[in-house]
């Protein structure tokens, strides 16, 4: 298996409720999972195996893309819609690749388990962010 494949284009989500808009501190494309660095308060893209915690327990995913110090919309929880990559009933998790939402067959030694959501359909992702406070 691998990480989800996202067509940016593709990546939409009602924009009320549980959205927030915060800068980019990275190239950031839409789709991918996003923290907040506490120290510049701008976004960058989450990865389960970093060395630092902060950037393992991602905040949503991006509805849009863009470069350093753009606004970026942040789903942080509710539905948003892939491209049809997903497997209805699975649940999804926050990969190793930054920014990368994987199934569980992915997820491998030294990574943090964190639920980005289950999908709904073969399109929609129900996002719902919980860190299983495991390292395997």
């Amino acid at each position: 298996m691998a990480d989800i494949s996202v067509t940016a284009t593709a990546v939409k989500a009602a924009l009320q409720p549980n959205v927030t808009t915060k800068l980019a501190g990275a190239a950031i494309t839409a789709g991918q999972t996003v923290y907040l660095d506490a120290t510049t308060g701008k976004l960058l893209l989450a990865d389960c195996d970093s060395a630092t915690i902060p950037a393992r327990l991602p905040i949503g995913i991006a509805l849009n893309g863009g470069a350093i110090d753009q606004p970026i919309a942040v789903k942080t929880s509710g539905p948003v819609t892939f491209n049809a990559v997903l497997t209805a009933g699975a649940g999804f998790y926050q990969s190793g690749t930054p920014g990368g939402i994987a199934p569980i067959a992915d997820q491998t030694t030294g990574d943090l388990l964190v639920l980005i959501g289950f999908a709904a359909s073969t399109t929609v992702l129900n996002v719902d962010i919980q860190a299983a406070s495991v390292v395997l």
